[in-house]
């Protein structure tokens, strides 16, 4: 945040801003007891033209999220987010719920929480992430970036070598070819063969976050996994928006985009950042420019501001919410599943004409609250 605040002091204050709003809106995100967030807030209009939030719905993986981001802050802080308790505090809750946790990605999020607050039952955490993750069974890929954070995490405290390495070696070898991005799973049986080569932009962020640490959590570091995280960065870096859109659907074997939207609010301020920074961090390019980029984005929209009567903030300070995303409003995902299907047989096809039919004017009115906690991760814990 440092040289934010000294080369571009309005986006160093955008960022000053967006945390605000993060740490006001988690208490709402909370359910009532405060031991679990909900899976997302719901903006209604009223008559009088402002808004409220319906929280619906409950998700483990967002609250272990909150928890990882949260822990950045001052104690009293992290206490006023998740109801009263400490970081290290909410992770045990988490910790107590794993028994019913049948997800591989919620159970390595909670491990990674109780590394990295230090949390006295790490190893039943990691013991739940091992009982689900079956040795050679393909995963997807963001769960499977999840498993290697957690062990990064972990490996000072608890013998994790021979899982950490069988992870580490599972997403380097996902990759298609030569291509520097991920596919959307580790191995084949879990995606429909007509996309498998269709993967997303979270199948690229949180693996190469995962290699950035598992370089950084290496004695003598573990260039392999840096260059491939490099090597991902680069690429959709390269492919960014003029806007600074990060792009939402990519082709994995060609390392180009299939379908740009919708653009999702969390990949501008959170995600893209989040990852970025920890490759930094470990030893990893500096990729400023871009977070800058992809951060002006949230202010400045460029889908929106050519059609005076679409312009809406998509950040409400007063309601503790960033609406979550800008998209086509196309049915049943027409676009994206017209794409999806044309470059599977035709890589660079682009079908442009689907652009003017379905033009990227529509705002989901949602905000969930993983979005703050990779916001508060990498604004309060990432590089400068």
């Amino acid at each position: 945040m440092a040289a934010l605040r000294a080369e571009e002091p309005p986006l160093f204050a955008l960022a000053q801003r967006l945390l605000g709003v993060a740490e006001s809106g988690l208490p709402s995100m909370l359910l009532p007891g405060g031991e679990a967030f909900a899976f997302t807030m719901v903006g209604h209009r009223g008559a009088d033209g402002s808004w409220t939030l319906e929280r619906r719905g409950t998700s483990t993986r967002y609250a272990a999220i909150t928890a990882l981001g949260a822990r950045f802050l001052p104690e009293e802080r992290q206490c006023a987010a998740l109801g009263g308790r400490s970081a290290q505090e909410f992770t045990g809750l988490l910790i107590e719920s794993l028994p019913a946790v049948t997800n591989l990605g919620d159970a390595a999020l909670i491990a990674w929480a109780a590394a990295e607050t230090g949390h006295p039952k790490l190893s039943d955490a990691l013991e739940r992430v091992t009982a689900l993750d079956e040795d050679g069974r393909p995963q997807y890929t963001v769960e499977a970036a999840w498993v290697l954070s957690a062990l990064a995490a972990a490996r000072d405290t608890v013998d994790v070598e021979r899982r950490f390495g069988v992870a580490r070696d599972r997403l380097l070898r996902a990759r298609v070819d030569d291509s520097p991005l991920f596919p959307h799973a580790t191995g084949p049986g879990l995606v429909p063969s007509y996309r498998a080569h269709v993967a997303c932009f979270a199948d690229q962020t949180y693996p190469l976050q995962a290699l950035a640490r598992a370089h950084a959590a290496s004695d003598g570091g573990d260039p392999e996994a840096l260059a491939a995280a490099e090597a991902c960065a680069a690429r959709i870096c390269e492919l960014q928006g003029e806007g600074g859109q990060w792009w939402w659907h990519y082709d994995a074997r060609t390392g180009g985009v299939v379908e740009g939207y919708p653009v999702y609010s969390v990949h501008q301020h959170a995600m893209a950042p989040t990852a970025l920074f920890d490759l930094t961090d470990a030893g990893g390019s500096d990729f400023r420019s871009a977070i800058r980029k992809g951060l002006r984005w949230m202010t400045d929209v460029p889908e929106l501001a050519a059609r005076p009567e679409k312009r809406e903030p998509l950040i409400l300070d007063e309601l503790g919410a960033t609406w979550r995303k800008v998209h086509r409003g196309d049915p049943k995902k027409a676009v994206r599943a017209a794409r999806g299907l044309g470059t599977r047989l035709a890589p660079n096809l682009r079908l442009r004409a689907l652009d003017r039919v379905y033009p990227p004017l529509a705002v989901d009115r949602e905000c969930r609250p993983y979005e703050f906690g990779w916001m508060l991760h990498a604004w309060q814990g990432g590089a400068e």
